[in-house]
């Protein structure tokens, strides 16, 4: 069975001398396992579309349950990103989460849809990494089915003066409405923090990252989209690490 599809490619690993295996998610059969045979080698022809985070046009054929990548070639390699490690730590970061939430063989658009556009505002918006990694985490979660309920306080159904974020049951609430709303962190936002959690979540996915914030709205904006994500996986990623370590340094 030959399948021909694009893909981007969301992890790569090492294999004998000269192979790797990837994960692709690909637009008709979603996330899916296939080896590369000699794209290590000087000169093969599936070294360039078999990089990790390239969208790529693929040929794959199936043998005995497994795939192999029969050709490989280019379609957009996010050259911009690449070339800044910080943004392509983010990126990386960006495909583990991806990889985490996509399921073996089921197409998934709109993740694949979110990825490439996070992947196209790194290499080509001006926009801030936090906003950028914000917009991609919280959208995730959506997509994922943890969709927060940001329209008014979980207790009081009032608009918050003081808005907070409960993490681990993914609602807003007032600060007065705190001990009603149970166990576990809950987070602090300011007005202009909830209007962007309310663009990426119930917004135009498309524009996604067409929204300013100020310095003090972003860093809460941040912090939450990312503890909420956290939360809701329970688990970490390496690839977040590693992007802090080097905003650190």
């Amino acid at each position: 069975m030959h399948l021909h599809t694009k893909a981007l490619v969301l992890r790569e690993t090492a294999y004998k001398e000269s192979d790797k295996i990837l994960t692709l998610l690909t637009q008709e059969q979603g996330k899916l396992t296939a080896s590369a045979r000699g794209c290590r080698r000087k000169g093969s022809p599936l070294a360039a579309g078999s990089q990790l985070l390239v969208w790529s046009d693929f040929i794959l054929y199936e043998y005995q349950g497994r795939w192999s990548v029969k050709e490989a070639e280019v379609e957009r390699e996010f050259r911009g990103m690449r070339e800044d490690l910080d943004k392509f730590a983010l990126g990386c970061y960006f495909g583990e989460v991806t990889q985490t939430l996509a399921l073996e063989g089921l197409p998934s658009p709109e993740l694949l849809s979110l990825i490439l556009n996070s992947l196209h505002a790194l290499d080509r918006l001006d926009r801030p990494l936090a906003l950028i990694k914000g917009g991609f985490e919280l959208r995730a979660m959506c997509l994922a089915g943890y969709e927060p309920v940001l329209d008014a306080c979980a207790v009081c159904g009032c608009q918050p003066e003081e808005p907070r974020f409960h993490l681990r049951e993914g609602v807003l609430h007032c600060a007065r409405c705190r001990s009603e709303v149970g166990d576990g962190v809950s987070m602090p936002l300011d007005q202009g923090a909830l209007a962007a959690m309310r663009h990426v979540a119930y917004g135009d996915p498309k524009r996604l990252f067409s929204f300013q914030l100020e310095e003090k709205s972003l860093s809460a904006f941040a912090d939450v989209a990312e503890a909420y994500l956290l939360t809701q996986l329970e688990r970490g990623f390496h690839t977040l690490d590693f992007y802090k370590s080097l905003r650190l340094s």
